[in-house]
């Protein structure tokens, strides 16, 4: 254990770990996603890509290493007993921080199949790792505004169209889909901004997690929903690097989806969109009660 170092050190010792991860696994992924590339027969990737898969899992596993080499973190996480690697998971969480992304990768990896998440098309630039999450499949998405749509209503259900192809895709193999529901992190500007009725979550976003279960409804046994809490606050990517991530709370469960909800076009059926948006914000509103247990459980540490 390095804590015991000044909290720079340790940022600067932790990055460069997590850089050295990326450089080795990440060369493996391209060589194995390019075969495929060239080869794209189903075949070739129902053998293919279980091996991927356990590149990536490997690749996580050093991620916890080096957490666990540079990190004092208190880990008290509940839920996650008979999770199976071998089904196919949907999984929803609170989004508030780029950290939330290395716990929930550090609790579930190996417990679930590799978590595949929806990213905005902007990252693929990302140097090496936009690359990575190429060669993982994860999906890209183009987020449009509302007045753009307008100005270019062809581009109107494209978001929806990338869904149900990489839902075609995730079908083959036992694969866990990453759906945050407020579809950005939380900061108090945009609780403001949405004027949220939920004091510690914005708005859920129903669509994405709607168009995923009605592409795959018969893969997922359920909905595993995470709740994610910092008793000493959130943390920046920085304060994680450099070891200040003192404690972290996770709460798990699975949710049985209601028959009648997984079949309906949430695009073009108001009155199914409706239902379906009434069932989330329930969900919702048990996140928010979970949260406010969990404040009072676990105050901040002096």
């Amino acid at each position: 254990m390095l804590n015991f170092l000044p909290h720079l050190l340790i940022g600067v010792i932790a990055s460069a770990l997590l850089v050295l991860n990326i450089f080795f696994w990440v060369p493996i992924l391209l060589v194995m996603a390019a075969i495929k590339l060239v080869l794209p027969f189903k075949w070739v990737r129902l053998r293919l890509d279980p091996v991927i898969l356990s590149i990536a899992e490997g690749w996580i596993s050093c991620n916890s290493g080096w957490m666990a080499l540079t990190q004092r973190t208190e880990w008290n996480a509940k839920g996650l007993e008979g999770l199976q690697p071998d089904s196919w998971y949907m999984v929803s969480s609170n989004h508030q921080s780029w950290v939330d992304i290395f716990v929930l990768q550090h609790l579930l990896n190996r417990r679930i199949p590799l978590l595949k998440f929806f990213l905005k098309q902007q990252l693929i630039w990302v140097p090496v790792m936009g690359l990575a999450w190429w060669a993982l499949e994860f999906p890209f998405m183009r987020r449009h505004s509302e007045a753009y749509l307008k100005k270019h209503p062809e581009m109107r259900g494209k978001d929806q169209e990338t869904t149900r192809k990489a839902c075609e895709k995730f079908a083959l193999v036992p694969t866990s889909v990453m759906n945050f529901l407020e579809g950005t992190r939380f900061t108090s500007a945009k609780h403001a901004k949405q004027q949220s009725p939920y004091s510690h979550l914005l708005k859920p976003k129903a669509g994405g997690l709607a168009l995923a279960l009605q592409a795959m409804g018969d893969k997922f046994h359920s909905i595993l929903d995470v709740t994610i809490y910092y008793p000493e606050g959130v943390p920046t990517f920085w304060d994680f690097l450099c070891g200040r991530l003192r404690r972290v709370v996770v709460r798990a469960r699975s949710i049985e989806v209601p028959g009648e909800l997984m079949q309906g076009d949430y695009g073009q059926d108001a009155a199914f969109r409706a239902a379906f948006s009434t069932w989330v914000n329930s969900l919702w509103q048990e996140k928010q009660n979970t949260l406010a247990q969990l404040q009072s459980e676990f105050p901040p540490k002096p």
